[in-house]
């Protein structure tokens, strides 16, 4: 038995497609990250585990309760942790959450995945009024379909890999204008992406209500993670199938811009 934590997100969606078996933890009445006492796993091998807070202060409470039941875990990490803890909030915070599951006693398999696709989901409010798409600029990176870390992960939770780092990447390395220029294509529109001021932004993201640490978080990354041109073969070599590019998951959720 498998259970998948996030099955509500992008990646988690994907994954239950592929596992329609699994246990979920959003189907679980009252189970909650936050308590670990409420996780259901009577009957659980492995676990796939997206951390949902902003800091790693409850995961070694959550391995814990993993451990009395299940085997493994595989952790959905970052790839900008190979540039070190320091680099940005977000980056930090993964590179705690895979020292508490390298740590947990469990078997572990870490996906340090790169900049996903569905980031530009983000943009639709924009493109539905407008052809421009404002907001902070981001080192380029090899820009990845969920659909394929989802396929990885299926791949790691049916034949485990344990102690093994994947860093999964797309195809090609793209800006965040790249994807924009990429998205008109799709949509038949020609569209451009401004670069808005940090601080510009984090003032937007604190006027439109959100939490202040998460606009730290957003707009640290933006600003400090480096460039990166990297491209791996992960995804070819672990599911024996092609990497989907940017302009196919568009093409996928055009719907979505409309």
């Amino acid at each position: 038995m498998i259970l998948v934590t996030g099955a509500g997100g992008n990646v988690g969606r994907e994954l239950t497609t592929l596992l329609p078996d699994a246990k979920t933890l959003d189907r679980a009445a009252g189970a909650d990250l936050a308590k670990p006492e409420s996780l259901d796993l009577d009957g659980v091998d492995s676990v796939f585990l997206i951390w949902p807070f902003l800091t790693s202060d409850g995961a070694p409470a959550v391995l814990a309760r993993i451990a009395e039941r299940a085997r493994r875990v595989v952790y959905l990490s970052s790839s900008a942790v190979r540039f070190g803890a320091g680099t940005d909030p977000i980056t930090r915070l993964h590179a705690d959450l895979e020292a508490a599951v390298q740590a947990s006693g469990l078997e572990w398999t870490i996906l340090r995945a790169d900049t996903f696709a569905s980031n530009a989901l983000g943009w639709a409010g924009q493109l539905r009024t407008g052809d421009v798409v404002r907001g902070p600029d981001s080192a380029a990176t090899a820009v990845i379909d969920p659909a394929d870390i989802a396929a990885v992960a299926a791949a790691v939770l049916r034949d485990p890999r344990p102690g093994t780092t994947f860093t999964l990447t797309g195809p090609e390395v793209l800006s965040r204008a790249d994807q924009v220029r990429i998205l008109g294509a799709a949509l038949g529109r020609e569209l451009r992406f401004e670069a808005t001021p940090y601080d510009d932004a984090r003032a937007q993201l604190l006027a439109d209500g959100r939490p202040p640490a998460l606009v730290e978080a957003l707009i640290g990354s933006a600003e400090n993670r480096p460039a990166s041109d990297l491209v791996t073969t992960t995804i070819e070599d672990v599911t024996d199938r092609p990497v989907g590019s940017f302009r196919a998951w568009a093409d996928r959720n055009l719907g979505a811009f409309g």
